[in-house]
């Protein structure tokens, strides 16, 4: 059985029945030929009109376009993303996206952007969340954050500069899975004591990175990246140009922090030029994890130095917006997350010792 419907003169949809279902085909002079299958003829119906309202108020290269752009496939964004705006991030960020990057590409680079919607980016997200053979464990909570950040931007950049304003962004219709609570592991007992002494035997610049970390608050990125021409004596700070958060910032140096990068100095001598450590990250990452396994401190990341500063900057009672200035952090939400104040010091606070 089959009907045709005319609508117009210069354009024809046609209905067919095949089986249980219903056919709609669209030609118009000049156009894309369009079709589409429905389980009912009013559903086929209802298409064919409100396809046919469309094409009167297009061109054929404004139909076309949009037909293209539901045909973009994500592999194709992602490498347009990866070309055009990528290169215009932090080095450290293209490094990170990079990566996130080639996994969208390999895993679902075939899907069209525009089929892209809340349900299925809710499907990925649980791939994601699910162990494989490159994560174990699976996607934690803020590398699935950062996933949706990018795919978020990518749609953002489609619609505005891609010439796509017809697609719909499915990461603001699924729920972010919820960041752990911050880590509260401070330095307990004589821990410091204990660890310092094994840096000490192992390597004394690897103590003093250390006790720079405690000192000064830095992230374990700015401290091994720290270059001498940054390192400013006379006014006893350090300038960081390119940090995490996209600000430059001045690091105050306490005695015990300026005393670390004099020592240092002194080691190396003339070659005290360039990168102010010797070690590479990697190295010094796997050379403080040993000292940890053999004075047997256990859960207290390099990390966690840098929410050791940070507690006690608080504790000698600095206003939070000078914390904030010192370390980094963008804002006093995320600055509280990294900070907690120990029991001796509370008590003290309400008992005026």
């Amino acid at each position: 059985m089959s009907e045709t419907i005319p609508t117009r003169q210069v354009s024809m949809a046609s209905i067919h029945r095949r089986g249980k279902y219903w056919r709609v085909q669209i030609r118009k002079q000049g156009y894309p030929y369009l079709s589409a299958t429905f389980d009912t003829k009013a559903e086929a119906v209802a298409w064919s009109l409100k396809k046919e309202t469309e094409l009167s108020r297009q061109t054929p290269e404004e139909v076309l376009e949009r037909m293209e752009a539901r045909q973009y496939r994500l592999g194709d964004a992602l490498l347009r993303y990866e070309l055009e705006i990528l290169p215009g991030k932090k080095p450290s960020t293209q490094k990170r996206e990079k990566g996130i990057l080639s996994s969208l590409k390999k895993t679902f680079g075939e899907i069209a952007l525009a089929e892209i919607n809340g349900k299925r980016l809710a499907l990925m997200v649980r791939h994601w969340e699910q162990p494989s053979e490159a994560h174990p464990k699976g996607l934690g909570p803020h590398s699935i954050r950062l996933y949706l950040a990018l795919l978020s931007h990518l749609y953002t950049i489609a619609r505005s500069e891609w010439g796509m304003p017809e697609l719909a962004n499915p990461v603001s219709l699924v729920r972010k899975p919820k960041l752990p609570r911050g880590r509260d592991r401070r330095l307990v007992g004589d821990e410091e004591e204990r660890l310092l002494n094994v840096c000490e035997k192992t390597n004394p610049e690897l103590a003093d990175i250390v006790r720079f970390a405690i000192e000064t608050a830095m992230r374990q990125s700015e401290i091994m990246g720290l270059t001498w021409d940054r390192v400013d004596f006379r006014n006893h700070t350090v300038f960081l140009q390119d940090t995490k958060n996209g600000e430059s910032r001045l690091v105050p140096l306490s005695v015990a922090a300026e005393d670390c990068l004099k020592r240092q100095r002194e080691r190396r001598g003339e070659a005290a030029k360039g990168k102010v450590w010797s070690y590479t990250t990697d190295g010094m990452r796997a050379s403080y994890f040993k000292a940890l396994k053999k004075v047997g401190i256990k859960g207290l990341t390099f990390h966690d130095l840098r929410h050791e500063a940070t507690s006690r900057l608080c504790e000698r009672g600095l206003p939070i917006m000078t914390v904030q200035a010192i370390t980094g952090h963008k804002s006093t939400q995320m600055l509280k997350r990294y900070t907690h104040i120990s029991p001796a010091t509370l008590v003290a606070a309400v008992r005026g010792a």
